[in-house]
């Protein structure tokens, strides 16, 4: 049976990176307390609606370290959790401080996922992101003096101008600092965002089937496992809240714009933190819409999510012959090869629920 997770979203962002597509704004800062007042304020409501106790909460955005500590974990310390929670926060790297890192621990945090997306300067300009990446290993030293050692490295891989050189350069510097767990992405181009408007940086699929191939490979030597195409992890750390997505479970999302999932049916909240402040101060639901899934859209998700992950699906929903080389049959499973992994998307259109 699935874990319960939540999901706070916190939209408040220094700086926009060129390919965020996320709810998040650099301008509403003077909203922060009141957001978190809101957030609180929801919980309690939920809670006292019978929510279940959190098994998983996850902290995203946005940058959720843009919020003074004693904030943020005011959010924490309001979630009921079970007696085994993991609570991750994602991290800039620039607004880690050792105090910080403390005041997160003695809250309950125990794993943090820290936004590295490269270890190469000219690649991170490239993302128009901001960070220095000296203070990853500083972040990553301040977690473990207080006790996280969870350590997620998220990286970003087929920026524009990225050689595979590079791309290698940034695995080998993101090995070297020994996280549990590494996720690596695909850059991908989302509609409105200014890499979408500027198709000279636009990746290309040859080349991020080239490092994704590199990185399972140095990955896996480093003794990661790939338990879902895009996540590697050292055997026990694999990140539980993410489990709860892909296996249809229930979870809960508090803050603008976050996603929640109960017995088949998905809602979302209103998308602006000012809006979803002032709904909470009504008295108004902050749900802004849903949908019903029907069993069979329901059931064929299942094996699509499934699939990705090293669960597989069961023999018989997929025809295995005509997709050799891309699958393998593994007792009653049929999972992908890396090979498959590279056409996943291609491999679920064959599945048959």
């Amino acid at each position: 049976m699935s874990e319960f997770g939540v999901y706070v979203h916190i939209p408040f962002c220094r700086h926009r990176c060129d390919y965020c597509a996320f709810a998040t704004w650099t301008d509403r800062d003077h909203l922060m307390e009141a957001y978190v007042d809101a957030v609180v304020k929801d919980i309690g409501n939920k809670v006292a609606s019978g929510m279940p106790v959190a098994d998983t909460v996850f902290f995203g955005g946005g940058t959720p370290t843009r919020l003074a500590p004693d904030l943020l974990t005011r959010i924490v310390r309001s979630i009921p959790v079970s007696n085994n929670p993991e609570i991750t926060i994602e991290c800039n790297p620039d607004d880690v401080t050792e105090e910080m890192i403390h005041e997160y621990a003695s809250s309950g945090i125990n794993r943090i996922s820290i936004g590295v997306q490269s270890m190469v300067p000219h690649v991170l300009e490239s993302l128009n992101r901001t960070h220095n990446p000296e203070n990853v290993e500083k972040a990553i030293a301040y977690a473990r003096a207080a006790g996280i050692v969870s350590i997620n490295l998220d990286l970003i891989y087929g920026v524009h101008g990225e050689s595979l050189d590079d791309w290698r350069a940034t695995l080998q510097g993101a090995l070297a600092l020994k996280p549990t767990h590494i996720s690596a992405y695909g850059l991908t181009v989302e509609a409105g965002t200014p890499l979408a408007e500027d198709p000279a940086r636009h990746p290309d699929d040859d080349d991020q089937a080239d490092k994704y191939v590199l990185a399972d490979d140095m990955l896996v030597a480093a003794g990661m496992h790939n338990y879902e195409i895009s996540n590697w992890a050292l055997p026990g750390h694999e990140c539980r809240h993410n489990k709860v997505y892909w296996s249809q479970g229930n979870y809960e999302g508090f803050g603008c714009a976050s996603h929640s999932h109960k017995d088949g049916r998905r809602y979302w909240n209103v998308r602006t933190p000012d809006r979803y402040i002032a709904c909470i101060a009504a008295g108004e639901t902050v749900e802004a819409a849903d949908e019903q899934l029907d069993v069979v859209t329901r059931a064929r998700e299942a094996l699509e999510l499934s699939l990705r992950t090293t669960d597989g699906v069961p023999v018989g929903t997929l025809d295995v012959e005509p997709l050799e080389g891309l699958v393998e049959v593994q007792g009653a499973r049929v999972v992908l090869t890396r090979e498959g992994r590279l056409l996943a998307n291609e491999v679920s259109l064959r599945l048959k629920p």
